[in-house]
């Protein structure tokens, strides 16, 4: 008895469905009202749940039942992808293009690559198959590759995990955004025990029609009393978890051996390291104990040498403090005289230029007289020929005083003289017109006065010459005291040079002790990291060394439970007649039980326990003996 559901059709929140009359023939079913206050969407989600769950356990009943490597005609595996698409599909948002409106499940499944790098394989192989033209064609591609992989649960399960990146390709009510999307993926897992073998090339995956068959899913009576059949279903699929989980452990042993290995390598890499690390840290101790001497040497022989210069320089540097305090009394004395020259030169300058000024006026009064003369010349006959003579003693002065450039610092009070004299003569010459008669008699005073001039004027001259004699002679004495004078600096600044030589000399060796204490205190400093290294790779070693202890402990008791473990067999109820742990025989009350872990059968009492083991996630029943051991194992893993 077989029918096909040929569509949905959904309105106004009631499903319809095609179903079987009793003529065989087809009719419409009643439709089917969801209550008010469910929502519509929460409702496909379980009606596709439970497809999901009717086609999954079908392909695993009926490929256990078939006994060998499913093909793509299979009608069982085709409508189990079949009801994936509709799952993956339900909820998918319109991803809006330029030519339509485009609603696929390849954009997701393209999420799987960068979430999941293993996966980047199929994605490569579904691009490169040539048949393939639609996006959903590429999606069937990669579904039926991931179930020949085994890996299709992992692959949706990381997709489901990153719901961020989902909501991008389907809305908030979605399948795969929901809770039901991770029980599907945790029903996938059972797909696991199917090997499939599916060829994508040949088939035309982008014109096929999805539609769910619901005449598989119909149990007959016969297929209800049929329960022996599913008791050797269910002791096939844990033999063969059993068999899976042995070969688990012994991947986990070959794996640890290997990592034993490595581990002992590189203990004895760095045992060898670390010797080579003593070596070099006994060499550069004895460098060091070298250089310290070296050192303490250099520091002494400097520091004598010090001592030494320190005294010279504090002798030499008295003796030269006391020259120099002599030097400079010297040079102030002959610098206060140059003064005293430079200031009585200045003076007898000014002299000179107040007398030339004078001349001058003498001539501008001598030239107004000689007018006067000119209109009194019987009166001014006299007074002319004494004017001449008063003329050439003043020309005779001024050649003596052109002689006399030099000398002429004595001479203010023969100048104040003649200034005197002259303003008596411009005075005379003012009243010669009223005193014309008395002019003889002042003429024969004023030749006796100027006679008494000229003798006072000569010995004054010779005073002078005496005194410009005695200067020339203490400049003499100067300058011969000035030369001894430098050539006594010169030597002072040689010495000076000399010593500035030897204190750039010991500055060099003071830096060069203080380089050497640098290095000193640089080597001190690679001593003290050179320790801190042997001393955290003495910590390391010995960290190591525990660790490798603790996994040779481990191992020891891996290999224990490997040797309790190979002589295991799952036992046949035939076989056991009494409980391998009480001995007590079985009955209709006393049932038989087998332990998943280690195969054998035991009574309900001596098999009461449940636990974990790595073929299935869900807790499955231990006997008495494993779950003490399961329990030792999982203390002795915890840190």
């Amino acid at each position: 008895m077989t029918f096909q559901v040929w569509g949905w059709r959904r309105e106004a929140s009631q499903l319809w469905a095609w179903v079987p009359d009793a003529e065989g023939g087809r009719r419409a079913a009643m439709p089917r009202r969801t209550p008010a206050t469910k929502d519509p969407t929460a409702v496909e989600r379980a009606n596709l749940l439970n497809m999901a769950k009717l086609s999954i356990k079908g392909l695993i009943e009926s490929a256990l039942s078939f006994g060998r490597t499913l093909d793509s005609d299979y009608p069982p595996l085709q409508q189990f992808f079949v009801v994936m698409e509709h799952c993956l599909k339900h909820g998918l948002k319109v991803r809006k293009s330029f030519l339509s409106y485009n609603k696929t499940i390849w954009g997701p499944l393209e999420l799987v690559e960068k979430l999941y790098p293993e996966a980047e394989e199929i994605g490569a192989s579904v691009r490169d198959l040539p048949g393939l033209k639609t996006p959903l064609g590429r999606a069937r591609a990669w579904l039926r590759l991931a179930l020949m992989q085994k890996k299709m649960a992992d692959y949706l399960r990381c997709l489901i995990i990153q719901r961020d990146l989902l909501s991008e390709f389907y809305e908030y009510h979605a399948l795969m955004m929901e809770e039901e999307g991770a029980v599907i993926v945790g029903l996938l897992v059972g797909l696991n025990v199917i090997d499939a073998n599916l060829c994508v090339k040949g088939e035309d995956l982008d014109s096929q029609v999805g539609v769910i068959d619901f005449s598989m899913y119909l149990k007959n009576e016969e297929d209800i009393g049929n329960k022996e059949r599913n008791v050797q279903i269910a002791a096939i699929l844990d033999q063969k978890n059993y068999v899976e989980e042995l070969n688990r452990q012994l991947n986990t042993v070959s794996s640890l051996h290997s990592r034993v290995d490595s581990l002992e390598k590189s203990n004895t890499k760095l045992i060898e390291e670390l010797a080579i690390a003593k070596n070099n840290i006994i060499k550069l101790q004895e460098e060091n104990h070298q250089l310290r001497s070296e050192n303490k040497l250099i520091l002494m022989k400097t520091q004598q040498h010090l001592e030494v210069t320190k005294v010279d320089v504090e002798t030499e540097l008295q003796t030269y403090k006391h020259s120099r305090q002599g030097l400079d009394e010297m040079y102030n004395e002959a610098r206060r005289q140059l003064r005293d020259e430079s200031q009585l030169r200045q003076d007898v300058e000014n002299e000179l230029a107040v007398q030339v000024s004078m001349k001058h006026e003498i001539e501008l009064a001598m030239k107004l007289l000689e007018k006067d003369i000119h209109e009194k010349q019987d009166t001014l006959i006299g007074l002319r020929q004494q004017l001449e003579e008063v003329k050439a003693i003043n020309i005779e002065m001024y050649q003596k005083l052109q002689g006399s450039e030099a000398d002429l610092k004595e001479k203010n009070e023969i100048t104040a003289r003649l200034e005197e004299k002259t303003n008596k003569i411009t005075a005379a010459m003012r009243q010669l017109e009223q005193r014309l008669q008395q002019a003889e008699k002042a003429q024969m005073d004023t030749e006796d006065e100027d006679k008494k001039y000229l003798q006072e004027c000569q010995s004054k001259f010779d005073g002078l010459q005496k005194q410009i004699s005695q200067k020339e002679k203490q400049l003499v004495q100067l300058e011969t005291d000035l030369k001894i004078e430098k050539e006594w600096r010169q030597t002072l600044q040689e010495d000076l040079q000399k010593e500035k030589d030897t204190l750039s000399h010991l500055r060099n060796e003071t830096q060069q002790i203080i380089s050497l204490k640098k290095e000193f205190l640089h080597l001190q400093d690679e001593n003290h990291q050179l320790k801190k290294i042997y001393h955290e790779q003495e910590q390391a070693l010995q960290e190591l060394g525990n660790k490798l202890s603790e996994s040779k402990l481990k191992i020891e008791d891996i290999k224990e439970a490997n040797k309790a473990l190979q002589g295991l067999v799952w036992l046949k109820d035939k076989e056991a007649t009494h409980c391998k742990l009480c001995e007590k025989e079985f009955s209709l009350s006393k049932r038989k039980h087998h332990c998943r872990n280690c195969g054998e059968i035991f009574c309900n009492a001596c098999s009461d326990n449940e636990l974990p083991l790595p073929s299935s996630p869900k807790p499955v029943r231990v006997c008495d003996s494993c779950h003490a051991l399961l329990i030792q194992r999982c203390s002795s893993n915890l840190p």
